[in-house]
């Protein structure tokens, strides 16, 4: 390595402290507001991936949920709840049934495989029954078959005929089927 004489800039003054790059001190705090930003951005990601997913899924809903079957049925209108005197005849033959009427069978009440048993009752006897589980609430005391479309009042009729249920109404709580029968505490297998 060469070796080059002394200059006047290799003489530092003494009271010079600084060496190297200037740095300034870091402020106060600084980490805490780098944190709070990945968490809100943590935060904003994750909502939005769980709506889109709700939205994909179809499972999110925007209308008020109800509390109880009963009075989703009854909220609706009040001339068109129970039918005390059926004005049809129920249809009891299956073989008679229209293909695009679907029947689902709820559990409405806290005893367990109660919508299974009775959708097992309904296909003996030839019903085909597109959807079973359990209803949102589970506080049912009255066994009761509801149907959509006065058009299938018979296939009600001959649903409560068949499980023993005496209890009909017309109800468009229950989108998802045309006739959907809820067991209640009085019902047995």
């Amino acid at each position: 390595m060469p070796k080059f004489p002394r200059d006047r800039f290799d003489d530092l003054p003494a009271d010079l402290q600084r060496v190297g790059a200037h740095r300034s001190t870091p402020r106060r705090g600084r980490g805490l507001v780098v944190f709070a930003w990945a968490a809100l951005a943590t935060g904003v990601l994750v909502g939005g991936g769980v709506v889109a997913l709700g939205v994909l899924n179809d499972s999110i809903q925007f209308d008020a949920p109800t509390t109880t079957v009963t009075e989703t049925a009854e909220a609706e209108a009040p001339d068109d709840t129970a039918s005390a005197t059926p004005t049809g005849a129920p249809v009891t033959d299956p073989a008679d049934v229209d293909p695009s009427v679907t029947i689902a069978v709820l559990n409405g009440t806290s005893t367990a495989g109660l919508a299974t048993a009775a959708s097992a009752d309904l296909e003996a006897a030839g019903y085909t029954v597109a959807t079973q589980g359990n209803a949102g609430d589970t506080s049912a005391t009255t066994s009761t078959v509801y149907y959509a479309d006065a058009a299938d009042e018979g296939v009600a009729l001959g649903l409560a005929q068949t499980l023993g249920v005496t209890a009909t109404a017309v109800s468009s709580a229950f989108p998802n089927a045309s006739v959907t029968v809820v067991l209640g505490a009085d019902y047995t297998p």
